[in-house]
């Protein structure tokens, strides 16, 4: 029997420097270390290209040591997509060209020619057999389950199977999931009892000789929670090591190259879209997700209760497991409108980027592109993902970076284009450092304000939606089993459910539509501040995220005027009042600054009267903590982390010691200004959490109209250096 050890290592674009430094030194380090205490032991690594940049940066000495133990024979080094994207987000272009990027960084740095590729959270679809064959790829690794969902049994999976597309052919390789969760959790025995035991029970006359392989992060060797004493201090990964060295009269370590290049497949195979099951269950809408997840668990536990003896029982509840999956990977475009944002303003770019003559410039813009293409940012489950703040804002940089440097067009323009797929055109508008998305049927807000100088988009928020682990802490907290900072883990019966602050099910709120810049609000006097920042109030109008009629008006070369009007309504009491907002944006050549005009007309037969207040949401890092970032108005600092009102607010500005920016409001009327964090609660390895995403300041007025008449304001966002 053989078995292949597969270790994928990898941090996305943009980390913080600690965290490498904290991976190298918990994992890649002591993982390379043990591999040279051990060498007989045949593996398989998979760097990342944002790890190798650090790398050759920090530690160049550490890739001449795993450059030794490829030339020896010991390590094979698998490529992947340079920036670890998820394959089925990109054209076909940009697939085979990050492919082809690693392929050339494994052969220079590592002097061998890549046959396998790791993909990204092992998401297949079956059109990638094309593109990542044309990349020069022999062979990928994927979930056993991928396997089970096409129907094949799984006494079938100690090999490799053959898939095609449109003719280009590709090795598929189960990764068995068994053995991800065995190692390194359980005991040694455990692990080398179950290999014993597959040896034994498979009948393989006539057949190619078995083959398991694992294929696991390498940071879960040290970095992971809980991991680095128990693999490392209790040398967990050292005595496995010397297990497999002792048994090698029955089971062989082999390279994964070495295997198919040797043994023949156990067949054509056609998989369907699959990813791992966590990753599917965290595609799901919401409540799904952890129907899905209860539901799962359920049968595992029942599982468990069944005696070994008991086959039929056994039979029985692993028949059912096996048909049990989640979503579609692509769904997260749906359930985080942000994702989707982002993924197709890349998406527009890269077309527009291979649609160049070669140049410098062009191969500097298709590199950041690539760059802000690194799957982090464009998911979530019990990691972090799209709620990582500042991954999201390096993928955002990266595309305004490629974008500035093919950006031919000078002064003031604007362009109607569907980008983002959703059937209706949005407007796309610069004048040299600024660059502006609106979006005129989702309220005529804008969804992106960026500054190109500084490569940031202002305007990086995340509306806060429901998540399916929500349940889990709103029950624990019902039944006394949240535990927070300063518990006694004794007084819980069971195994509590972990929260980094008390009282945190108390905040958990929901938007019910998304966060942006000049997103118009009808109130009531009823309607509090608490009640608005929770999302709990009632919306006096249908302008928030209802469509607007869009002109654009490109006739002077001065100046640019987008603007959007709704002929919408106004609630009172039973009667819904017709009203009309008018909001003109205005962009100069050159200028770092917006002009926001707006016109607020009653076109009923009766006064309106009520509160109107403009949303301006913003995102800044490290915008919780007053050092970094903070609001003044008035003379006076606020914490963006805070929730309040300021009354009589003329201007306000917002700073970003971080990135040297701020943002001036200026108000042709003085106003009341509210303002509050988007913190959403977020689940992580080290429990639940609110993560600051943002925050919104809503200037508002008291109007008071009589029929058909108007009432008319003036915006300015100004962004300014901050010294």
């Amino acid at each position: 029997m053989y078995l292949s050890l597969v270790f994928h290592n990898h941090q996305p674009v943009g980390n913080l420097n600690f965290v490498f430094e904290e991976a190298f030194a918990k994992a890649y380090q002591p993982l390379t270390n043990c591999l040279d205490r051990h060498p007989t032991i045949k593996a398989a690594m998979h760097f990342t290209g944002p790890l190798l940049q650090w790398l050759q940066d920090h530690e160049p000495e550490y890739l001449t040591q795993v450059a030794a133990q490829v030339q020896r024979g010991q390590l094979e080094i698998l490529s992947g997509a340079y920036y670890e994207p998820i394959l089925a987000m990109l054209q076909d272009a940009d697939k085979i060209g990050q492919i082809r990027k690693l392929n050339e960084s494994v052969k220079t740095l590592f002097g061998a020619e890549p046959r396998g590729m790791w993909l990204a959270e092992r998401i297949w679809e079956p059109h990638l057999s094309k593109p990542i064959n044309e990349a020069g790829i022999d062979y990928t690794i994927i979930d056993d389950a991928h396997f089970v969902w096409a129907g094949i049994p799984s006494e079938k999976l100690f090999g490799y199977f053959i898939t095609e597309e449109q003719g280009h052919t590709l090795k598929l390789v189960p990764t068995h999931t068994k053995l991800r969760y065995l190692v390194p959790w359980r005991p040694v025995h455990e692990v080398m009892d179950w290999l014993r035991e597959q040896n034994d029970s498979h009948n393989q006359v006539g057949k190619p000789p078995l083959w398991a392989v694992i294929g696991e992060d390498g940071e879960k060797f040290g970095l992971w929670p809980h991991t680095y004493p128990s693999v490392w201090e209790e040398g967990w990964l050292d005595n496995f090591f010397s297990q497999l060295e002792e048994s090698q009269s029955w089971l062989e370590t082999i390279h994964p190259a070495e295997y198919v290049q040797r043994y023949r497949a156990q067949g054509i195979a056609y998989v369907p879209t699959a990813t791992y099951m966590e990753m599917s269950e965290w595609a799901l809408p919401a409540p799904d997700s952890w129907l899905l997840r209860d539901l799962r668990e359920t049968y595992e536990l029942q599982l468990e209760n069944i005696p070994e003896w008991d086959n039929d029982k056994r039979g029985e509840i692993e028949r059912i497991l096996r048909f049990i999956r989640g979503g579609f990977w692509r769904n997260f475009l749906v359930k985080y409108p942000e994702i989707n944002h982002i993924q197709k303003r890349g998406l527009a770019l890269s077309k527009k980027i291979h649609a160049l003559p070669p140049s410098h410039d062009r191969d500097l813009a298709l590199d950041a592109l690539w760059a802000s293409q690194c799957n982090a940012g464009y998911w979530h489950g019990v990691f972090g993902g799209v709620y990582l703040f500042h991954i999201r804002s390096i993928n955002f940089s990266n595309i305004i970076k490629a974008e500035t440097l093919i950006d031919q067009r000078s002064g003031i323009w604007a362009e109607k284009v569907d980008f983002n797929a959703d059937s209706y055109d949005e407007v796309l508008a610069g004048n040299g450092p600024l660059m502006l998305v609106v979006e005129p049927k989702q309220g005529g807000m804008i969804t992106e304000f960026d500054h190109r100088p500084g490569a940031y988009n202002l305007l990086n928020v995340m509306s806060r939606y429901p998540e399916g682990y929500h349940t889990q802490i709103q029950e624990a907290a019902a039944t006394n089993m949240l535990m927070t900072p300063g518990d006694d883990p004794d007084k819980f019966e069971g195994e509590p459910v972990r929260a980094k602050e008390r009282g945190l099910e108390n905040y958990i709120y929901v938007d019910w539509h998304r966060r942006g810049m000049l997103v118009d609000h009808f109130l009531g006097d009823e309607t509090t501040l608490h009640g608005f920042e929770t999302a709990q109030y009632p919306e006096q109008g249908d302008y928030v995220n209802q469509g607007y009629r869009v002109e654009i008006d490109q006739s002077s070369a001065s100046s640019l005027k987008i603007t959007l009007t709704r002929d919408g309504y106004i609630w009172k009491g039973r009667e819904h009042l017709p009203a009309q907002i008018e909001k003109t944006l205005t962009l100069a050549p050159n200028a770092s600054s917006v002009g926001v005009h707006y016109r607020i007309t009653n076109n009923s037969t009766q006064a309106i009267s009520g509160r109107f207040g403009v949303e301006l949401a913003m995102g800044f890092d490290g915008g919780d903590n007053r050092e970094y970032c903070y609001l003044v108005a008035n003379n006076q600092t606020y914490g963006m982390g805070d929730s309040g009102e300021i009354h009589d607010v003329a201007w306000y500005r917002v700073v970003s010691k971080i990135r040297s920016l701020g943002v001036r409001v200026n108000m042709s009327q003085p106003a009341t200004l509210w303002r509050f964090p988007l913190a959403p609660i977020t689940l992580s390895e080290g429990g639940f959490e609110r993560v600051h995403q943002g925050f919104v300041a809503m200037p508002w007025w008291r109007i008071n109209l009589a029929p058909q008449s108007s009432w008319e304001f003036e915006l300015d966002l100004l962004v300014e250096p901050h010294v």
